[in-house]
């Protein structure tokens, strides 16, 4: 058991909608000498419960932690309200990183997400969560798509239902549909299931929950490994999976990472990526229209909607994009190392570049280049064959062998 016995902060979650609160609570509420809330949760306080101090909960979050800890420090009887369960994407979870976890008493209630799938009978044990509130991008929306078939997205006023429809269909996805719950708990509660095309132009309450239901799978599953013939490609314009498995093995990708793959050609290493980068930003760059628009048909075709597709010139078309843990050249290193020089100016220190050559000026040029910037490097060889039929029997035949360059920033 956690010693609450020092002044605890008290966090009292109130039932979505109605805003009715938990049993046993009435006292601690009375008692109250600091409440905290929203607005909207403020007005919603209970008469009993006369506060000499009030704080609103705004942005930034920091300063009010900092004030609490204050007040509690001072011996004063601090009550904060908060939405459903606190601690499920709630003010709880900011309270015990501040606080600890014995200065932080929680008193849940139903939430969000309990009530939403109890209206549309949805056993919620293996949906995923996605919040979505206070961001400036959709990237944890993709990268959930990409591996589980129903999401709960907690939006905000920018990021409304509209938004996150209209988000979906510009990465290209169809196979999926809208569940959107507004005003759960309250009188005028409403659930509506839209497709996409639907949803993108709608008005909607500004208290909603949405529920994202992926209507059939992707034609390709999202693996390591993925054979050859199942990417659209140009002829051999396409990392082979030999090749491919290698170089991401050196790559070294992590969970978070944000990836570059660069000259990405049909895409195929920055798909495979994103199966290793689920939490991380995926960005596969490639300059001719007809090779990114592949991309994007794989990236559909495999359901990997993490990938985003950039098309332009490197590297001013790179500008925009936030800074690399690793970086990838399948191609479009050209004959200079401008690209190169620039994605390894923005890797972040402790990187990766791993570049896959051909020619061998290409290899000594980026062996001169990582010479002359002190660079820990290394240079592996590889050349795979396949089984090929031939008078009855089988034969190997060889593809071309391939240089792979790797180079870690400090």
């Amino acid at each position: 058991m956690f010693d609450k016995s020092q002044n605890p902060v008290h966090v009292i979650g109130l039932r979505p909608g109605a805003l009715t609160l938990p049993p046993g609570v009435d006292e601690i509420l009375s008692r109250a000498q600091v409440l905290v809330a929203g607005r909207r949760l403020m007005d919603a306080a209970p008469r009993a419960c006369r506060p000499e101090k009030r704080i609103t909960v705004t942005a930034p979050l920091t300063p009010i932690l900092e004030e609490i800890e204050r007040d509690l420090d001072e011996g004063r009887a601090v009550v904060v309200l908060a939405d459903g369960d606190p601690l499920f994407f709630g003010l709880g979870k900011r309270l015990i990183e501040h606080l600890g976890a014995a200065r932080v008493q929680v008193h849940p209630n139903l939430c969000t997400l309990q009530m939403a799938a109890a209206r549309v009978g949805l056993p919620w044990h293996d949906v995923r969560v996605v919040s979505l509130h206070g961001r400036s991008d959709f990237t944890p929306l993709f990268a959930a798509l990409a591996r589980f078939e129903r999401l709960a997205v907690f939006t905000d006023p920018e990021n409304s239902p509209a938004a996150i429809a209209e988000a979906l269909l510009e990465r290209g996805v169809v196979d999926a549909s809208l569940i959107i719950l507004e005003n759960l708990g309250a009188e005028n509660e409403t659930a509506r299931r839209l497709r996409l095309e639907e949803a993108w132009d709608l008005p909607f309450a500004d208290l909603n929950l949405v529920l994202v239901e992926r209507t059939a799978p992707p034609e390709i599953p999202l693996m390591l490994g993925i054979p050859d013939h199942y990417y659209f490609h140009e002829k051999g314009l396409i990392t082979k999976q030999a090749v491919r498995a290698t170089g991401l093995a050196m790559l070294g990708v992590m969970p978070d990472a944000v990836v570059w793959d660069l000259g990405a050609g049909c895409g195929s290493v920055a798909i495979e990526a994103s199966h290793l980068a689920h939490e991380g930003r995926i960005y596969a760059v490639e300059r001719e229209q007809r090779r990114a628009a592949m991309i994007r048909e794989n990236v559909r075709r495999i359901g990997a909607w993490l990938v985003q597709t950039v098309t332009g010139e490197m590297p001013e078309c790179l500008a925009a994009l936030p800074d690399p843990d690793r970086v990838f050249f399948g191609g479009g290193l050209g004959q200079d190392t401008r690209s190169l020089a620039y994605a390894c100016r923005r890797l972040k220190p402790g990187g990766r570049v791993v570049i896959h050559a051909i020619l061998l000026d290409t290899l000594m040029r980026v062996k001169d280049y990582f010479q002359a910037q002190n660079w820990n490097f290394g240079i592996t060889q590889i050349q795979a064959a396949n089984a090929d039929r031939l008078a009855g029997d089988l034969r190997l035949r060889a593809q071309n062998p391939v240089f792979i360059i790797w180079a870690d920033k400090t």
